[in-house]
């Protein structure tokens, strides 16, 4: 089973890949292994930020 990510986790693994890309360092091979890579962690953050956000406003609503 897969452990899932922190969102802080997440956001320093794709600011690795945009350094990565940003350097040249990676092959035509790899960088499509790593955009994908990047999409899921997006994903994974837009989810955590959302779920935050509801959570924040159910908590503001009930004050």
């Amino acid at each position: 089973m897969k452990k899932a990510i922190k969102y802080e986790e997440a956001v320093k693994e794709l600011e690795e890949i945009v350094r990565q890309m940003e350097s040249d360092r990676l092959d035509i091979d790899v960088m499509s292994d790593k955009l994908k890579r990047a999409q899921e962690l997006i994903t994974i953050c837009k989810s955590k930020l959302k779920k935050t956000d509801e959570e924040i406003r159910k908590i503001l609503d009930k004050e």
